[in-house]
């Protein structure tokens, strides 16, 4: 049998990890472990200095438990190491992370091991923390005489194995003597129960909790406070030194008791079942209140914990020490369990009283729902409600609020008060954000018992004290939404209720928001039906067709204002009135329903100059402006002594149209106009503005109507007088005969065929074009077509010295006229043949929009300057000619051939006048005739005028 391998110098690590680990997990003694740990550390790493220390939460310390000095001095190695902010150990137990310093030495972070290192010439030195479920249990320290801190990865795994071993055993070291230490206070109190439930009244039982809570935690003393509502104050019914002190035995000594104002942190506290605890430097309320709630009962410490029946704090079970204490959880969980027992066994007391109260606030309820359901008036449903509200609470107002939309803030719709009382005739402003909210998620009523030094509703204390309110129940009385209708009940004192008092509260102001809905809504729906009458009797305004007088000359003005005063509920409405191109407004008056109220009617505004007019022009919607900020000139003609202010709204009917008129409508200063009637009259002056306009529209195109048909027939009888002269002289030439001469016969044949067409198309005109256009269908070569343009307008360019030049009838173009051509016909192939350029269409129609084209061109040409004429074929079935010069033409007149309309017809326009005018009708006319015109500006500023005309069918 042979010899067993010898373990190999790699395994040896292993080996020795493995025992440590072993020794450590079999171990029971924490010093042992420890020194167990330092022996291991010592052999396998080589480190002159090694200190291993436990850490201590609660004072923030080190606290050191053993190690390795080079010179064999370890008494420091024992001290505690209270940790400073900033120093290296402080780092690492925060952190809880490695830490090396390469020369600790020349460490100032490192404190009292600057020292030490100093002193054994230590130099690198690693910081390693000891962690067990995120928690620090302590630190190892490991210290070299040489220079630099680098750890290799495998002993720093081992050094982690076993300092997350030792890390372990302090944790449930800790966990032991805690456990050790803690008082169970389940055993007392089972015994207390016993006895509490052997006794007879709530005294005795009173007194038996005081005893079982002094015995087990042992305070200075023990006391029961208790809470009276009416005055807010607290009382002291039960104490180990005071033997069975009753308020009513001895008057002077309630002494003994606290206001609330003066626990006010307290109270509040205990209020939501919060048990309050002052010990050593460390309290659950602020430190401020701390020193004078420890002031107001000489102590200097306090466990208190609250005693609760039905959500009611009834008092609260105290526990108090002459010296400074850290409370324990067990005195905390005793004195709670204690306050418990007597939260349930204080009402066995009043249980009578309790279950009839409750029998009675049903009643009340039941009374109060029937009540709301029976009576149809508002004001006798909500008297019945308040007096039985006030009776049962013993309040003295009775509120209910409503939010008013259009001023913003809350309404009293019903209040009753004492006889010595006066009641609230202003508004309660606007509730904050946070108010609001919690008034809509609230499903209680919310209790103010010190309206002085409660933060809530903030915004009403000054007036709620003026009115000497002191405290209140607040309901939402439609829970889930804005807080609109609000019930408030108000008591002059400080006090606190019960929360059967609330529920009670909070069940009527449900009923009652039922009733202020169906009000909300009656009253809406007359509003409703108000404004659609006055909308329906704007509608039906009908205008006179021949006004005689003032009155008929301004019935849709006058008719439509009396609607909107009626509306607005004012007494005073105008219209300034003007027309397009007018200076001045005159005052049509509307209703002038008070003497107060009188306006100069004869006044002629300046339009520029009339600050009302300027300032509601200046506005997109209605404007209330103050009497006080009128003009003195304005007050000349607006004098009138009850006018406190007015509100001016610009007749509009769109962004391009320009208004021709104000309302102005006048009340007293202390009017409020409400939204909705603002809205509604809104309608009505938009109304207005639209049946004004499509009056005037009406005017305007009856006017020009007439004067076109009077033309037309002008004309149309001088052509048909022209035409019959014509026939005349051209029988008696016929009559004549012709000319012997040869030449003289040619010419003069020649002018007779002439005459003969123009004579049989002037017979056209009057027979076929006397009200309407007829289309006629020829066909005529382009180049005829522009050399008879052309001819028409020859005086004219010799007369300015104009140079016309025509390109793409087939001729090759030149580098110079190629250059001059507009970008769009550049390198475009001009026709190869003629006689393929021919239009068809209503020729005579198409050569007088092309001669006024051409004659616009000339006139706005510069004298010399040139035109230019560019033919070319789109497609098969048009042409394009386009007609090129170095003319001005204005930006406008521009904008407004390329919307081929004018947006406002009331409003001037470039279209009323020749030649813009003929423009405009040219445009038309293409469009009737298949064709297309436009007018445009080229990049080098050459006006070109587009104009598309139909090919003819050479195959046809």
């Amino acid at each position: 049998m042979g010899q067993p391998h010898k373990s190999i110098a790699a395994e040896q690590p292993i080996l020795a990890l493995g025992r440590v680990l072993q020794s450590l997990r079999e171990g029971d003694d924490v010093d042992v472990l420890i020194e167990t740990t330092i022996h291991y550390i010592h052999q396998e790493f080589n480190y002159k200095l090694i200190w291993i220390a436990a850490y201590d939460r609660l004072k923030h310390s080190l606290f050191g438990k053993g190690g390795i000095t080079p010179g064999g001095d370890v008494n420091f190695l024992r001290k505690r190491l209270v940790l400073q902010p900033g120093d290296l150990l402080e780092q690492v137990v925060i952190q809880q992370s490695p830490l090396g310093v390469a020369d600790i030495r020349n460490e100032k972070r490192a404190g009292e091991w600057r020292e030490v290192g100093t002193k054994f010439n230590i130099q690198g030195t690693i910081i390693l923390p000891m962690r067990h479920k995120d928690r620090c249990m302590g630190v190892l320290l490991l210290g070299s005489e040489r220079w630099g801190y680098l750890l290799p990865e495998d002993a720093k795994a081992r050094l982690m194995m076993v300092l997350g071993e030792l890390g372990a055993i302090l944790y449930q070291h800790e966990i032991h003597l805690q456990q050790k230490q803690i008082k169970r206070p389940d055993e007392p109190l089972l015994h207390l129960l016993e006895n509490v439930r052997n006794l007879n009244n709530l005294e005795e039982r009173l007194k038996a909790v005081v005893e079982a809570t002094q015995d087990f935690v042992s305070p200075s003393r023990t006391n029961v406070y208790w809470f009276e509502r009416q005055g807010r104050y607290f009382w002291c019914r039960m104490g180990n030194q005071l033997v069975n002190l009753h308020r009513d035995a001895n008057k002077e000594k309630l002494a003994a008791g606290m206001t609330v104002q003066e626990l006010s942190e307290l109270y509040y506290a205990l209020s939501v079942n919060q048990i309050v605890w002052i010990g050593d430097a460390r309290s659950s309320l602020e430190g401020q209140f701390t020193a004078k709630l420890l002031q107001k009962l000489r102590v200097r410490s306090l466990l208190a914990a609250p005693i609760i029946w039905q959500k009611d704090l009834l008092g609260f079970l105290a526990v108090e020490g002459y010296e400074p204490r850290i409370w324990t959880e067990a005195d905390k969980n005793f004195v709670q369990g204690a306050a418990g027992f007597i939260s349930l066994v204080a009402p066995n007391d009043k249980i009578e009283n309790t279950v009839k109260q409750i029998q009675e606030d049903s009643q009340l309820t039941s009374e109060v729902a029937q009540s709301i359901y029976t009576h149809q008036d508002l004001k006798e449903t909500l008297h019945t409600c308040a007096s039985r509200v006030l009776t049962r609470l013993n309040a003295t107002r009775f509120l209910l609020l409503h939010y008013d939309q259009d001023q913003n803030n809350y309404q009293v719709i019903y209040q009753t008060q004492p006889h010595n009382r006066r009641p609230l005739i202003s508004g309660f402003s606007l509730l904050s954000e946070t108010d609001r909210q919690m008034l809509k998620s609230t499903k209680t009523t919310v209790e103010i018992e010190n309206v002085e030094e409660d933060l809530r509703f903030f915004n009403w204390r000054s007036l709620l004290l003026e009115n000497g309110v002191r405290s209140l129940l607040i309901c939402n009385c439609a829970q889930g939404h804005k807080a609109e209708a609000l019930l408030i009940v108000t008591h002059t004192n400080h006090r606190s209720w019960t929360n059967l008092e609330k529920e009670m509260l909070w069940i009527v102001s449900q009923q009652i928001g039922v009733v202020v809905r169906q009000w909300r809504l009656q009253t809406n729906n007359e509003q409703q039906q108000h404004i659609l009458h006055s909308i329906q009797q704007c509608l039906r305004i009908e205008g006179t067709e021949s006004p005689n007088s003032q009155t008929e000359q301004h019935h849709l003005e006058c008719t439509a204002l009396r609607q909107i005063a009626s509306v607005l509920n004012c007494p005073l409405a105008l219209l300034l009135s003007w027309s397009h191109g007018e200076s001045t407004a005159e005052i049509i008056p509307g209703v002038i329903a008070d003497s107060r109220f009188e306006v100069v009617l004869k006044s002629k505004l300046s339009i520029q100059y009339e600050a009302l007019i300027q300032w509601a022009l200046a506005e997109n919607s209605y404007l209330n402006v103050s009497v006080d900020h009128l003009p003195p000139e304005t007050r000349q003609w607006l004098h009138g002594s009850g006018i406190g202010q007015v509100l001016l709204m610009a007749l509009r009917t769109g962004v391009d149209h320009q208004p021709t008129g104000v309302i102005l409508l006048a009340d007293h200063r202390e009017r409020h106009w409400p939204q909705h009637s603002l809205n509604t009259g809104e309608i009505l002056i938009d109304q207005l503005a639209w049946l004004r306009r499509q009056q005037q529209i009406s005017q305007r195109l009856e006017s020009t109507t007439q004067e076109l048909r009077q033309l037309n027939w002008y004309k149309h009888r001088r052509l048909e007088e022209i035409q019959r002269t014509a026939i005349h002289l051209l029988g008696q030439i016929h009559d004549l005969g012709i000319p012997s001469n040869d030449l003289t016969q040619t010419r003069y044949q020649l002018l007779l065929r002439q005459l003969d067409h123009t004579t049989a198309s002037m017979t056209s005109i009057v027979k076929l074009e006397q009200w309407q256009l007829h289309v006629s269908w020829e066909t005529m070569p382009i180049s005829s077509l522009l050399k008879r343009s052309l001819e028409r307008i020859d005086n004219l360019v010799q007369q300015k010295k104009l140079w016309i030049g025509v390109h793409g009838l087939g001729q090759p173009t030149t580098e110079k006229e190629a250059a001059n051509s507009p970008a769009f016909l550049k390198g475009v192939p001009t026709a190869a043949n003629p006689s393929t350029m021919a239009i068809s269409g209503d020729i005579g129609k198409f050569e007088l929009v092309l001669h006024e084209l051409l004659l616009a061109a000339c006139h706005r040409s510069p004298n010399g300057s040139r035109i230019d004429i560019w033919c070319r074929r789109l497609d098969e079935q048009f042409l394009e000619v386009s007609i090129t010069d170095n003319g001005t033409i204005e930006t406008q007149l521009l904008t407004e051939l390329q919307q081929k309309t004018h947006k406002d017809v009331l409003a001037f326009c470039h279209f009323d006048q020749s030649p813009n005018l003929n423009l405009l009708i040219c445009q038309q006319m293409m469009q009737q005739l298949g064709g297309e015109l436009d007018i445009y500006q080229l990049p080098d500023h050459r006006v070109v005028s587009r104009l598309v005309l139909p090919l003819a069918d050479v195959n046809s």
